[in-house]
């Protein structure tokens, strides 16, 4: 298991209005004229973050104009689908801040899967540099943790072989509804320079703890295995230290 630091805090508000400034913070200065690609979540932190980060942004008037947003995963339904992972992102975040559609690139759930999949690698690979086992680098990954330890829609059920599998993007058939989805493979995942995190809820403790233990094998387990660091930003009661919080 590579490096994992755990910022602890005492509720989802201050956990999403804290990873909201710190990511504002480090995105490029308008004179670097980089691009910058980060990969969005779903679920009720991710809603709660978005809305810290419209805030913020507004209130700093923080330069955007860099970024290009992509997705960790999204359900099969039409963009306008209230289980629409970009549809809360859309409402909560970028149409506040009014970024361009050129640099929003959603995975687009209402297509057969196979038809999405290649939109959606072609589309992150005209934006993201690759590395040498062809796995786009984006500058960061925002993952939130389910109660069973998933994150995208990576789910406990999977073979190893999966986890090894090369796909940037796969479709997968999900043990919660909706069932059908579409998710970065583990090999994307961990080609990321920075995965965040966010573990926010009640009932997911024991995935938390499972997950942070050597022997663990939720699919968060095997991220952190995969990657040389990760940050996990969390507002869980934690009953033991499995692993040093920083």
């Amino acid at each position: 298991m590579g490096k994992v630091e755990i910022r602890s805090f005492v509720d989802e508000l201050t956990l999403s209005r804290t990873v909201a400034q710190e990511w504002l913070n480090q995105l490029p200065s308008p004179d670097k004229r980089q691009t910058y690609c980060v990969a969005l979540s779903g679920g009720r932190i991710a809603r709660r973050l978005f809305q810290s980060l419209a805030e913020i942004a507004k209130e700093k008037n923080a330069f955007l104009g860099s970024v290009h947003f992509f997705w960790g995963d999204e359900r099969c339904v039409p963009p306008t689908d209230p289980e629409s992972n970009f549809a809360a992102a859309n409402e909560l975040l970028l149409a506040p801040l009014q970024i361009p559609p050129g640099r929003i690139h959603r995975i687009r759930g209402e297509l057969i899967p196979s038809e999405a999949v290649t939109i959606a690698e072609a589309e992150i690979a005209e934006f993201a540099a690759r590395n040498s086992s062809g796995q786009p680098v984006l500058d960061l990954i925002f993952l939130g943790m389910g109660e069973d330890g998933h994150v995208a829609s990576l789910f406990p059920e999977e073979s190893e072989a999966m986890v090894k599998d090369n796909a940037i993007y796969r479709s997968v058939l999900a043990i919660k509804p909706p069932p059908r989805r579409i998710t970065l493979g583990y090999r994307a995942i961990s080609a990321a320079h920075q995965v965040w995190v966010l573990a926010s809820g009640a009932g997911k403790e024991r995935a938390l703890e499972d997950s942070l233990v050597p022997e663990g094998d939720t699919p968060l387990a095997r991220v952190l295995k995969l990657r040389p660091s990760t940050t996990i930003f969390t507002d869980i009661p934690r009953q033991k230290q499995s692993l040093p919080s920083t």
